[in-house]
């Protein structure tokens, strides 16, 4: 099993407190006779549906001295684990979650534009420091 990442806690406690109940610490994702890990799996219930929401979050710090190999390692471990969640629980929706300083830099330079916008990534978005979700974008 991998390591968690420095913000995995932080990312807990912000779905916690905007009401999702984590059911898997970590989400596996299993094929034959391989694993591989996807940082949470949550769920809530959306009471004016009465219908079940169940996603699952990949948690991303971009500490290390380059954001562009931070983004591409990223990219890749979301394409991977979206094709396997299509293929194993559809009705989950994944998202990579990375704190708001990438989101505000990295995630706006226009190099990193056309893979967002190309492979549909969907964002979670959260404050380390306040444990909050700053933006959802499916």
């Amino acid at each position: 099993m991998p390591a968690k990442d420095i913000y995995h806690d932080n990312v807990k406690n912000a779905l916690t407190k905007d009401g999702w109940k984590i059911t898997h610490d970590p989400y596996s994702i299993s094929v034959e006779f391989r694993s591989v890990f996807v940082d949470f799996g949550a769920e809530r219930v959306l009471a004016a549906e009465k219908a079940e929401e169940k996603i699952a979050i990949e948690v991303k710090s971009f500490r290390s001295a380059s954001d562009i190999a931070d983004f591409e390692q990223a990219l890749g471990q979301y394409a991977f684990y979206r094709s396997l969640i299509a293929r194993t629980e559809p009705e989950r929706k994944l998202f990579l979650a990375i704190p708001i300083d990438a989101y505000e830099t990295t995630f706006q330079e226009p190099i990193i534009q056309p893979a967002l916008q190309d492979l549909s990534v969907t964002l979670f978005v959260y404050d380390p420091g306040k444990e909050i979700i700053v933006l959802w974008i499916p």
